[in-house]
């Protein structure tokens, strides 16, 4: 379902004057009314601004596209209130800061971010948790009035059948894989090492030498928030993994440094920011133990052990995956990875395109054929450690457009969203006639998506 994106800064009372007073104290416009809600000049200005930092298409003049897509959210957001729709705050508040924290990694800082959107970050954070608060609005009401498309095989068919040749999706090649990995051993000496580091990092801001943020900036091996001085935003326990949480929500203090902590990411010391109710904002830095090129040498002479054996019939891949694997996600399934990419056609399936999988797996499987298993390689897994790992092709389709045979999923898919569509257009249309809307004439020179705006 297309996702309904919306920034709504102020909510009005319909005026009587035209021009009003924005929160910066600037002559604003109401541009559009829709029922008893007002689309302000500004939110325009704001919602184009956000559509280029996402990176959305934009349909046609700006300034014809975007207030009718407020118009509509106003609409959806009218009929949420009729059907009693809620949103989790909770979940609200964890997107609204993956948002910031997308606007701070592309933008740089938070002070540009602020400079970008004119605004503080306490009310750039209030506006997006809002824009957040009423997608999810919106999406409600999708869901209970069109997310059940039920589609007999027929009429999928019959929407194959129909779809014009440039119009059916080519498929890029796509592979099914089994992995086998295994861990090379860390030293103690470079695992002493880094915690010898990060206890120097500890004093040095503790005695004021140093801050937290800057030796983040420097030297934390999480590239995410390393560029944010190791800022995480604000999050809930559920958030990290457990032994990171149980450390980081024990602190209470933003003057001190937490101990040393191990995650399956590496070592960190923590410092909290500030503290929300069940939510909090801390800072960290993250190093990584070396594996020395000994240690890596060793575990892939382990995994050309396996494959040797695998070859002389002595145990079978999907035995070897299970009982001697080190990937925990794999190992209790046979080694068959598993798309976890939500954005993907494919998701929750073995099938994965070349794109979607481990680049390092991607640069080896891409000549294999069905059966082969690769040589032992050595990969970034997804924590960014290096793991030997050798891989099995199971099955794989070379590009080709879209067809029943091999996509049924992706064309089903299709025709239950252009069904959904249809449904959401035509309701659309209901509600625009019975709706009070009135345009500003300089705004009312536009071809509309939906007919009967202009009354």
């Amino acid at each position: 379902m297309k996702k309904w994106i919306q920034i709504l800064f102020l909510f009005i009372t319909l005026l009587n004057t035209h021009p009003i007073i924005s929160q910066n104290n600037i002559i604003d416009e109401i541009v559009w009314v829709v029922g008893d809600e007002a689309i302000l000049k500004s939110e325009v200005e704001e919602y184009r601004k956000e559509m280029l930092m996402q990176n959305q298409r934009i349909e046609g003049d700006p300034y014809c596209f975007i207030p009718e897509q407020l118009a509509v959210n106003k609409l959806f957001l009218d009929q949420a209130k009729l059907d009693s729709i809620k949103v989790e705050e909770g979940e609200v508040n964890r997107i609204a800061e993956l948002y910031i924290n997308e606007y701070i990694a592309n933008i740089g800082s938070a002070e540009k971010v602020e400079e970008y959107f004119q605004k503080d970050m306490s009310t750039l954070r209030e506006d997006t948790r809002r824009m957040v608060r009423e997608g999810q609005l919106i999406q409600g009401v999708q869901q209970k009035r069109f997310g059940q498309i039920t589609l007999t095989p027929s009429e999928i068919r019959k929407f194959y059948n129909k779809l014009p040749q440039d119009s059916i999706p080519f498929i890029p090649t796509t592979v099914e894989v089994q992995i086998i990995t295994a861990n090379p051993t860390i030293p103690l000496s470079e695992i002493d090492a880094v915690k010898a580091r990060l206890r120097d990092f500890t004093e040095q801001i503790t005695s004021g030498k140093a801050s937290f943020s800057t030796l983040a900036l420097l030297y934390s091996e999480d590239p995410t928030s390393a560029v944010r001085g190791g800022e995480l935003g604000f999050s809930d326990r559920t958030s990290f993994v457990p032994e990171f949480a149980n450390v980081a929500f024990a602190l209470n203090d933003p003057n001190k440094v937490s101990n040393i902590v191990e995650t399956e990411y590496g070592f960190h010391i923590i410092q909290l920011i500030e503290r929300r109710g069940d939510r909090a904002n801390f800072r960290h830095i993250l190093l990584k133990p070396k594996v020395p090129k000994e240690e890596l040498d060793k575990a892939l002479t382990r995994l050309d052990s396996v494959k040797t054996a695998i070859e002389e019939k002595k145990f079978t891949f999907e035995e070897a995956a299970t009982f001697l694997s080190a990937d925990k996600d794999t190992r209790n399934n046979k080694g068959i990875m598993v798309n976890s990419n939500r954005q993907s056609s494919y998701y929750g399936t073995p099938r994965f395109q070349l794109n979607e999988l481990n680049q390092d797996i991607a640069n080896v499987i891409g000549n294999m054929k069905v059966g082969e298993i690769s040589e032992p390689f050595i990969m970034l897994d997804k924590n960014g450690k290096q793991v030997a790992a050798m891989v099995k092709i199971t099955n794989r389709i070379e590009g080709h457009k879209a067809n029943l045979n091999n996509d049924y999923q992706i064309i089903k898919t299709m025709a239950e969203n252009a069904r959904r569509q249809e449904m959401i257009d035509q309701w659309l249309r209901e509600k625009i006639k019975n709706t009070y809307v009135r345009i500003d004439p300089a705004w009312k020179n536009c071809e509309f998506k939906y007919p009967g705006w202009i009354k």
